[in-house]
This record gives C-alpha cells, structure tokens and sequence, in this order.
C-alpha cells in the first residue's frame, strides 16, 4: 500500500520520536541502521519530513533529527504519508491500474472502497506518541 520512502518514513519518525522522548537527537546513519534502510535514501525522506515540519533538524557537532516533546502526540502518520506520498493511497487502483473508476471498475474496486477509508480513518486517528511509547516499552519493534 505505502511506497517503500513512505515506509522509511514513518518507521523514521517513529524512531526519532522514541529518541526525543529522551531527549536525545539521532544522525541520519543511526536511523538508517534501527529502521533497516538505505542511508542516502533515508536522508532524502528527512529532508521531505523536515520541509513538512513533522521532524527538525539541527545541524552541528551535537546535531541530529529530533521531534519537540509537546508535539509527538499531534503528529498523526497521516501527515507523514501525505508527506512523502501525497494522497494517492486513497484514490489508486487496489489493483494498480491506472484507469480503474465508478465507471469503468476493476474486480476488487467496490470492496477496496471500504480499506481505503479504514486506513484513512487508522492514520488518521493514530499518532506517533503512540507509537513511540510501544517502541519504547517493547510492545512493538521497527527492526526485524
């Protein structure tokens, strides 16, 4: 459902959020080894995070990617997807075709209706302090 930058990108934030909790501010190169990613790949998703105002960057020797404290729980992995994929994920094909619509639908576009407007509702509605805090208490993991 998510391009492989979008999954980079939350996984990212997520990471980042758990580590501002902390206060501690992480380098491209750590992110890149805790969310099993390409490290230039990850830092061009940063920067697009960075422009959107979901992470902060601080340049210098004690520099890194962070995310303030008070705003970890208003960022919701809808503003990260829309970030780094735009909305398409609520309108594409759930068979990827490019001309499927009301009109001319493909097998599976009345069932994938409903899927897209669950996941819309669940990024929505979920934010990273939640994330983060199960990454932190161990309930989930970003690592295989």
């Amino acid at each position: 459902m998510f391009s492989k930058a979008c999954e980079y990108g939350i996984r990212a934030s997520i990471f980042i959020a758990k580590n501002s909790y902390d206060g501690k501010r992480v380098s491209p190169k750590k992110i890149s080894e805790e969310i099993n990613s390409p490290q230039a790949f990850t830092a061009k998703i940063l920067q697009v995070l960075v422009k959107h105002d979901i992470i902060k960057s601080v340049k210098g020797a004690y520099g890194g990617f962070e995310i303030d404290k008070k705003h970890i729980a208003t960022i919701k992995l809808s503003q990260i997807v829309e970030a780094i994929d735009g909305d398409n994920i609520y309108k594409s094909c759930g068979l990827g075709l490019k001309k499927c619509n009301d009109k001319h639908p493909c097998p599976v576009h009345d069932k994938f209706i409903s899927i897209r407007e669950g996941l819309k509702t669940m990024l929505e509605n979920t934010n990273l302090e939640e994330l983060a805090l199960d990454i932190k208490t161990g309930v989930s993991f970003l690592k295989t």
